[in-house]
């Protein structure tokens, strides 16, 4: 086993350790971005973000039986870019298809549309150094809650980089996100539920919310996450969210 692949167990338990190793490799993540991005990538870019989260991501993750750490970092890296790759053009190219779209309702982006896309350019703000520091503990801070939700989602069987697509957009589709969220935290039961099977209690929530199922299925990775993030101790994530936070204060 190699000196890196030792330091990146050490690093696992997180704390200056973790941010060391995360500095020292700094040179190591851009590289990775650039070669799966095919161009020369910047601090400035929203692939360094990303980068640097797949990199925290792939040390949390590491063991031995997974080969050389950089091999394996290298990997988790270039999914998460090619994930994001894909979302965006997906995005680009995207038909409205929800049915309240033909009665003008626009599909405007705003703050709360997508949490990860806000998320990942507020992070890259800063200069890389400052995200692994504590010289500034707000983006520090962020990037722990997205490290923490991240572990928190995975036993649902997706990622944070999903939410990417499936963010509601339209005003009434977020409405009715907001609605089913508001019902899972306002009904203990149904959380303790979708904790338990690990799936949206589609159904039940209906019943509260009059919510329609396909929101509810087009979504569902979305409102998890949102009801995991609004009932934890995620303050900053939870500003991605205050439309959902109004919902409940009804």
């Amino acid at each position: 086993m190699s000196e890196a692949d030792e330091e990146a167990l050490k690093a696992k338990d997180g704390g200056q350790l973790l941010n060391n190793f995360i500095r020292d490799n700094r040179r190591f993540i851009l590289s990775c971005a650039s070669k799966t991005a095919h161009r020369f990538i910047t601090d400035s870019d929203d692939e360094w973000s990303i980068a640097l989260s797949a990199f925290h991501e792939a040390v949390k993750s590491y063991d031995r039986q997974k080969g050389g750490f950089y091999a394996f970092a290298a990997l988790v890296i270039k999914r998460r870019l090619l994930d994001y790759f894909d979302s965006e053009a997906r995005h680009k190219n995207e038909i409205p298809t929800e049915p309240y779209a033909m009665d003008g309702q626009a599909e405007e982006e705003d703050d709360d549309y997508s949490l990860q896309t806000a998320v990942l350019k507020k992070s890259a703000e800063g200069q890389p150094e400052n995200l692994i520091s504590n010289d500034q503990p707000g983006i520090s801070d962020m990037q722990a809650e997205i490290a923490a939700v991240q572990e928190l989602l995975k036993v649902y069987g997706f990622s944070f980089f999903d939410l990417a697509d499936c963010s509601p957009k339209a005003e009434k589709t977020k409405e009715g996100c907001a609605k089913a969220v508001a019902a899972i935290l306002k009904t203990p039961e149904l959380f303790e539920e979708m904790r338990r099977t690990k799936a949206l209690p589609a159904s039940r929530i209906r019943k509260i919310s009059g919510v329609p199922r396909k929101i509810l299925e087009r979504h569902r990775k979305y409102i998890i996450a949102a009801a995991e993030i609004l009932n934890g101790e995620y303050p900053l994530l939870k500003e991605y969210m205050n439309y959902i936070r109004k919902a409940l204060a009804t």
